[in-house]
C-alpha cells in the first residue's frame, strides 16, 4: 500500500474521538448520495465553471449567500487562505492596511502578493493563558485613519471575539470609507442566538469562512462573502481566478453547498451546548477554562463556547503530558496544544456523547499528577523556575514591505549575527502561529531572545531553525 494510504489507515484504526477540524468529524451522513470517486469530475457541460459561474455553481453560491446573509458568496477550493489573499489583492488604494499582529499566516502571504504597506494592531495577551485573545477597540478606532482597509480576525483560533460591532460603529461614525475585512474562518457556524453575532450581521464588507473547520464541508472547502460597495468586486473576482485552481474539485464544491445547509441545523448545537455547560460546572475551580466570565476583559467581547480552551497550569503538569494521557486513556484527539494550553474544537458532526467523553477525560486529569508523579519526565511539571517567554516581542521596525523583502536578494547568517539585519523570512512559533518577526522587519534584541530560546518549539517559516541560521536581506 502507498505510504500515505497506509498512514491514513493506521491512524483511523486507532479510533480517536475528534476534537479537531474538520467539522464533519468523519460522519458519512453529511455526504449521503455524493458518489466517490465517480463524482470527482472536472468542468463539463452542465456542471458550470467556478471562475465564470452561470449554472449550478452560481445557484449554489446564491443559496449560500442567502443562508449567511451576504449579497454575494464565492466558493473557495483553496481554503480560506485563498480568500484572505484575494481580499488584499482587491484593494487598489496604496495607503497602508491595518491588521492584527495575531492574523493567520495567509494574511501575511496576502501582503506579499499585494505589495501593501502594513500597520499592526497589537493583540491583548490574556495573562491566565499567555495567549493573544483580544483587541482593544480604542486602539483600533484611532488607527483607522489614513488606511486603505482594516483586516480583523473574528473569532481567534481559540474562540475569543473582539468587539467588532464597536469597531464598525467607529468607522461609520467617522466616515472612514474603508472596507472592513474579516477572517471568520473559525466562526462559519455563527448563525442564530447560540453564538456571537456574525461579522456579516454586524456590517463587515467581506468575510471569509473556513466552512470545513466547524461545518460539514470537506477539508479545503471555504467561502468568501461580500456586501456593500467598498470592495471592488471585479478586482476580487480577478484575484480569485489568479489564486484558485483552474481544475476545481466538484466533490469540494458539492460539500460546500451541503456545508452551507448544515449551518441551519442549530438543534445539533443546542444539544452540544448543554454538555459543554456541564463541563464548565464540573471543572470550575479545578481547571482554568476560557468562558463567558472572560468576556469584557482583556479585549474580549464574546467567547464561543464550542471552542474549549483548557489551561493545565493549575494541575502543575505541562499540556503535552496531559494530551498524551487523554489520547492513550480516552482516545481523545485535541486540535492543538502548547506548553500550558489545550484546545478542543466541536463541529457540526460532534455528538453529545463526544462531549461527555471529553468531560470524563478532563475530570480524570485532576488525578493525573498523583497517578503519574513517579513517571513524570524532567520538565513535565510546572515549577517556580518554569520560564515563559513573552509570546510577542514589541513589533520590530519595518524596513521593507513584506513583498520587497520577499523579492530582495538574501543570504544565510548565524542567528547570533542577525541582530540589526532585515529578516528575509517570516518566523512564527506554532501554535498559535503569530509571527515573532515578519520578513522586511529588523531583527531586534527582543526577537533574538525568543528565537534563541526555541527549545522544542515548532516553527513555521524558519527554514534553518535546526542550524540556528536565518535568512536576512542582503545589504545594499
Amino acid at each position: 500500500m502507498p505510504v500515505l494510504g497506509d498512514g491514513l489507515s493506521r491512524y483511523l484504526e486507532q479510533g480517536f474521538c475528534s476534537f479537531h477540524t474538520p467539522g464533519h468529524k468523519g460522519k458519512q451522513e453529511f455526504f449521503c448520495g455524493l458518489e466517490f470517486p465517480a463524482a470527482d469530475l472536472t468542468e463539463l457541460p452542465g456542471l458550470d465553471m467556478l471562475h465564470a459561474p452561470a449554472g449550478i455553481i452560481a445557484e449554489a453560491q446564491a443559496k449560500a449567500a442567502r443562508i449567511f446573509g451576504a449579497e454575494e458568496s464565492f466558493f473557495l477550493v483553496n481554503g480560506a487562505t485563498a480568500g484572505n489573499q484575494a481580499l488584499f489583492m482587491a484593494i487598489s488604494d496604496n495607503k497602508p492596511v491595518l491588521i492584527s499582529r495575531s492574523a493567520h499566516r495567509s494574511v501575511f502571504s496576502g501582503l506579499i502578493l499585494s505589495g501593501h504597506k502594513v500597520k499592526y494592531l497589537r493583540p491583548v495577551i490574556h495573562p491566565d493563558f499567555n495567549l493573544p485573545l483580544g483587541l482593544e477597540v480604542n486602539e483600533i478606532g484611532g488607527a483607522l485613519a489614513n488606511t486603505a482597509a482594516c483586516h480583523l480576525t473574528y473569532p481567534t483560533y481559540y474562540g475569543s471575539c473582539c468587539d467588532l460591532g464597536a469597531v464598525l460603529e467607529v468607522r461609520n461614525r467617522e466616515n472612514y470609507a474603508i472596507p472592513m475585512l474579516v477572517d471568520q474562518a473559525h466562526g462559519a457556524h455563527y448563525l442564530g442566538a447560540l453564538f456571537p453575532p456574525s461579522a456579516l450581521t454586524l456590517g463587515a464588507d467581506a468575510v471569509v469562512h473556513s466552512t470545513h473547520k466547524t461545518l460539514s464541508a470537506l477539508t479545503q472547502g471555504a467561502m468568501l462573502h461580500v456586501q456593500g460597495s467598498l470592495l471592488a468586486r471585479q478586482r476580487l473576482r480577478q484575484a480569485l481566478e489568479l489564486l484558485q485552481s483552474s481544475s476545481p474539485s466538484y466533490l469540494l464544491l458539492a460539500s460546500l453547498e451541503r456545508g452551507a445547509e448544515s449551518a441551519l441545523a442549530q438543534r445539533r448545537w443546542e444539544e452540544l451546548r448543554a454538555e459543554v455547560e456541564a463541563i464548565h460546572l464540573s471543572l470550575s475551580g479545578s481547571l482554568r477554562l476560557l468562558s463567558v466570565k472572560d468576556e469584557q476583559k482583556f479585549g474580549i467581547a464574546h467567547v464561543d463556547w464550542s471552542k474549549i480552551l483548557v489551561n493545565t497550569r493549575p494541575l502543575g503538569v505541562v499540556a503535552p503530558v496531559c494530551v498524551e494521557f487523554l489520547r492513550q486513556r480516552f482516545g481523545i484527539e485535541p486540535e492543538l496544544w502548547d506548553n500550558e494550553n489545550i484546545l478542543f474544537l466541536l463541529g457540526i458532526g460532534s455528538t453529545a456523547a463526544d462531549v461527555r467523553l471529553l468531560r470524563r477525560g478532563l475530570e480524570s486529569l485532576l488525578k493525573l499528577e498523583f497517578e503519574h508523579e513517579a513517571r513524570l519526565k524532567a520538565g513535565a511539571k510546572f515549577t517556580e523556575h518554569t520560564r515563559l517567554l513573552p509570546l510577542l516581542p514589541p513589533v520590530p521596525p519595518q524596513r521593507l514591505t513584506p513583498r520587497q523583502a520577499f523579492l530582495a536578494p538574501k543570504r544565510l547568517v548565524p542567528l547570533s549575527e542577525s541582530l540589526g539585519h532585515i529578516a528575509g523570512e517570516t518566523i512564527s512559533p506554532y501554535p498559535p502561529g503569530i509571527p515573532v518577526v515578519v520578513m522586511g522587519e529588523e531583527v531586534t534584541g527582543e526577537v533574538l531572545e525568543i528565537l534563541r530560546a526555541k527549545g522544542e518549539e515548532r516553527w513555521q517559516g524558519w527554514e534553518r531553525a535546526g542550524e540556528e541560521r536565518i535568512w536576512v536581506v542582503e545589504d545594499e
